[in-house]
């Protein structure tokens, strides 16, 4: 049976656990979430969902609290997304469970995740005394913020990409934009969800100024955060046509959790925007 969103813990009060629990993790099927969307009929994409954990904590076996970060790395081939309430009440439920070392609880969470969603998931943690090798990273790119523009959609609306009406086909080198404007809505709660997207591609110029505008369209939408980064993948496709193409947005947290979810059309295309990709990177205000 296909769990249904609106049956999860996510905007109900919820008691927290107080011991290692791995049925508090609750899947939803990809496949359910993109009903509707222009990503129901997915492209022939690589990917990935990213999430990092910065509330991370367990008992040794003499009952010394250990804090780590941790990356878990979600390939978008998993049938099943994890609902974020649940993926943290989960991490909780190791709070004050005693561990031997750091790699059984690697172990446990590679063990866990692996089965709640349907395929492999890489962890990566660092310990406290690891935190100096965390990054914060620049956006690479062009920002499209400060772009003078008149705006009056707040839904997504694919039609606003445009090309820059110009001659020839620059698919050689690799064009990066990025805008800090993403805010999209918890399709439960209804909380924001405020975010940074990167595009990189090869191909014929976007015009960044539409870009800002389909951007700043997803204002008022309700979606999950790798259902958008899905959609805006799938309308530059079809709007654009790029010979390459990568899209991801790098989230802020929630939680003690943000979700960096990133959908390419090859390897090729990764190598210049290859820091975003790397576990324990992050923007300024991750």
């Amino acid at each position: 049976m296909t769990n249904k969103i609106t049956d999860s813990n996510l905007g109900q009060d919820t008691q927290y656990p107080e011991q290692y629990d791995p049925t508090l993790l609750f899947p939803i099927a990809r496949a359910e979430t993109r009903q509707g969307s222009p990503a129901e009929k997915t492209p022939a994409w690589i990917g990935g969902d990213i999430w990092t954990a910065f509330e991370v904590s367990w008992l040794d076996s003499k009952g010394k609290p250990i804090v780590a970060i941790a990356s878990f790395e979600f390939p978008q081939t998993n049938r099943y997304l994890i609902e974020s309430k649940s993926f943290k009440l989960y991490l909780n439920s190791f709070n004050q469970s005693k561990f031997n070392s750091a790699e059984e609880v690697v172990a446990l969470f590679e063990q866990d995740l692996s089965k709640a969603s349907g395929g492999t998931v890489k962890v990566d943690i660092k310990l406290s005394h690891e935190w100096n090798n965390c990054q914060l990273i620049n956006i690479p790119g062009t920002s499209v913020d400060e772009l003078e523009v008149e705006i009056d959609t707040y839904e997504p609306n694919a039609s606003l990409l445009q090309l820059k009406d110009e001659t020839g086909d620059d698919s050689v080198q690799v064009n990066i934009l990025y805008s800090n404007l993403l805010k999209s809505n918890c399709p439960v709660t209804n909380q924001p969800d405020w975010g940074t997207v990167i595009v990189a591609y090869k191909g014929k110029t976007i015009d960044p100024a539409a870009f800002l505008k389909y951007i700043v369209s997803y204002r008022l939408h309700n979606g999950f955060h790798e259902l958008c980064v899905e959609e805006i993948y799938c309308d530059l496709l079809t709007q654009c046509a790029p010979d390459e193409l990568f899209v991801m947005a790098r989230y802020t947290r929630r939680g003690g959790l943000d979700i960096n979810p990133w959908r390419a059309s090859s390897e090729e295309i990764i190598e210049a925007v290859k820091e975003l990709v790397a576990p324990f990177n992050r923007l300024a205000r991750q």
